[in-house]
């Protein structure tokens, strides 16, 4: 483990339950900062609800029950009241693009109006290095007033991290950002995300174990709802400390 990097989110003990089931079991884990950390594992093996914790989205299903700890620098989330304020510093890019039926300048403008800010000169400014910063403003510079419906599904999902980051945040959180798109769209994701960790902390869930060795630093395995190891994706891919893991990487199973 490198220890250069401070940690920015810090998870101890974590239960969750859907009701009786138990979906996540005592996890433990330390995300670094400026750092991509990749979540993998097989389908409903419990890594994109772990995730959902890191922002408090689980908190919108009625039966979820949660134990255990989540910090971010320091804090403990589940302890505060301020959903609104946690949100805006851990900011979400969903697996399906989800741009908003409105236009590009609007989808990326339209948190920080939430929060207050009216003037078009700093909208204007904010709008501008989100798009640079999830390199498209190229190409949406001229069609900012056009539909963001409009657009193919890679440029939507860089849209939608557009959106994410006008924000502010410090974490991003992907659940899986580039599974509905073609290879090229995939590549300028997975480029932009090697880029957005400068400024950024990112967690990511992935199902291709291609792209978590290209794009991660540190790779986390979940099975059946259990962190199984966690480590630099180099050792986890190359040596990684649980039969499990290596099973999995190796396609014996999953």
């Amino acid at each position: 483990m490198s220890l250069d990097k401070k940690t920015k989110l810090k998870v101890s003990n974590l239960d969750l339950f859907y009701g009786d089931n138990q979906a996540l079991k005592d996890i433990n884990i330390d995300i670094k900062e400026n750092k991509v950390t990749a979540l993998i594992g097989p389908s409903g093996c419990g890594k994109s609800t772990f995730l959902r914790t890191l922002n408090r989205m689980n908190d919108l299903i009625d039966s979820v029950t949660i134990k255990g700890n989540v910090e971010v620098d320091g804090e403990d989330i589940y302890k505060s009241d301020d959903v609104i304020k946690l949100r805006t510093k851990v900011g979400m890019v969903f697996q399906k693009p989800n741009p908003f039926p409105m236009s590009i300048y609007d989808n990326v403008a339209y948190g920080p109006k939430v929060h207050g800010i009216k003037d078009k000169k700093v909208l204007d400014k904010i709008v501008e290095e989100s798009l640079r910063g999830a390199a498209i403003w190229d190409e949406v510079k001229d069609r900012l007033k056009t539909s963001a419906l409009g657009l193919s599904g890679g440029q939507q999902q860089r849209i939608c991290i557009a959106r994410a980051i006008a924000m502010k945040p410090e974490v991003i959180l992907m659940d899986e950002p580039t599974s509905a798109l073609d290879p090229i769209s995939t590549l300028k994701v997975e480029e932009l995300i090697e880029d957005l960790k400068k400024d950024y902390t990112i967690v990511i869930v992935t199902h291709n174990m291609q792209q978590a060795a290209r794009i991660s630093d540190e790779t986390a395995f979940f099975l059946n709802g259990v962190l199984v190891e966690c480590n630099d994706t180099k050792t986890i891919f190359t040596n990684p400390g649980d039969q499990r893991t290596e099973d999995y990487i190796t396609g014996r199973f999953g």
